[in-house]
């Protein structure tokens, strides 16, 4: 059995693999490949609008807020959500950011190329180990926005709590990059302006991404904004402005329909919480493997961990290939390893995992 732990492009769920290839050829006796179908014929409207409608289900996306599927990433959204939020307050103005991590500071270093940004707190000195404590954050009063990564795929961190911001910043909206735990806890929309991703980790393949954003927010964009990215273009033309990345909402529609079969969002947390703590459980119970993120911030999706020799680094990975236990070398910039269990990582691929951990460090402890 193969497990594949990669953080994304990532693993998704087997029975949606089989069934995008039972219908490679001929989708529901339509004679055409979905990649074959025109983006305005009735058979691709039919898949486009029951993913919106389910995936507004599944994440309990109130009636004032619409769902986009763009293409670009959550990189090309770090320059989108300045150009579409920057002159909310009447001109482009201050943006604060909160630097938890590598996107973080992706994030706030796109920003800056559009607006002013004030780090409003960052976790950089404890090398992005937890979350800035809310009551040291250093908002601006006239904020046109709040950014937070809300999981950090390559540091580890997750907010386990939405902030209050309204207070400090005279009802800024919060802007989160969920890309890495999106649908897999539950979310109250509603305290966010704007929520969004790439659905590579999560939701499907490469090439969809995905806002979430409060129609009060919409027809601000600057004059420079490309019009295929200006969202109020996008939401009055239903995602159809230009041709969407039509394979990669399919699959992702194939996922939210997977999900609604497991038991939906609710579901989905009860087993990232169990896979969660099974891991990270078996990691504090010895020394020979390090965690170094704060225990109330930890990533339910993505768990870096060290070898206390990392001398034994290859040695770890060539073993656990060997078992069937793919991907789970650390991003360059940190290091060690990394095990990302995304919803559709079955509970017993981290029970391998946990077995060879334990394997492991018996030879080699």
């Amino acid at each position: 059995m193969v497990y594949n732990f990669s953080a994304g492009p990532a693993v998704l769920p087997k029975e949606v693999l089989q069934q995008a290839a039972d219908e490679m050829l001929d989708w529901h006796g339509s004679g055409m490949s979905v990649m074959e179908m025109s983006h305005r014929g009735k058979e691709y409207m039919s898949i486009i609008e029951a993913a919106l409608r389910d995936m507004r289900e599944l994440f309990a996306v109130p009636s004032n807020y619409k769902i986009l599927f763009l293409q670009g990433g959550a990189i090309a959204e770090n320059a989108i959500i300045p150009m579409n939020l920057a002159a909310l307050r009447g001109k482009p103005g201050v943006a604060d950011y909160v630097n938890t991590g590598s996107w973080s500071a992706k994030s706030i270093k796109e920003a800056r190329r559009y607006c002013e940004v004030n780090v409003a707190a960052t976790s950089e000195a404890e090398k992005f180990a937890s979350i800035p404590a809310r009551a040291s954050w250093k908002l601006s009063r006239n904020a046109a926005y709040v950014h937070l990564c809300t999981n950090e795929t390559i540091d580890g961190v997750e907010y386990q709590f939405t902030p209050d911001v309204a207070a400090d910043t005279d009802n800024a909206p919060i802007v989160a990059d969920m890309s890495s735990h999106i649908l897999s806890r539950a979310v109250d929309v509603s305290k966010y302006g704007v929520i969004y991703g790439g659905a590579q980790k999560n939701i499907g393949p490469a090439g969809l991404t995905i806002v979430i954003v409060r129609e009060d927010l919409l027809g601000h964009a600057l004059p420079i904004c490309p019009s295929a990215f200006d969202w109020k273009i996008v939401a009055d033309n239903d995602s159809m402005y230009n041709t969407p990345p039509t394979y990669a909402i399919y699959i992702a529609g194939l996922v939210f329909q997977w999900l609604k079969r497991q038991g939906g969002v609710a579901e989905m947390e009860r087993r990232n919480i169990a896979k969660a703590d099974l891991l990270y459980n078996y990691l504090d119970s010895t020394e020979f493997y390090k965690t170094r993120i704060a225990k109330e911030c930890r990533s339910r999706m993505n768990a870096p961990f060290f070898l206390h020799d990392e001398a034994l680094n290859e040695t770890f990975l060539t073993g656990a290939k060997e078992r069937g236990l793919l991907q789970l070398k650390g991003h360059k910039s940190v290091g060690g390893m990394r095990a990302s269990i995304y919803n559709a990582m079955p509970i017993e691929g981290v029970e391998a995992l946990v077995g060879y951990l334990r394997d492991f460090e018996q030879t080699h402890g």
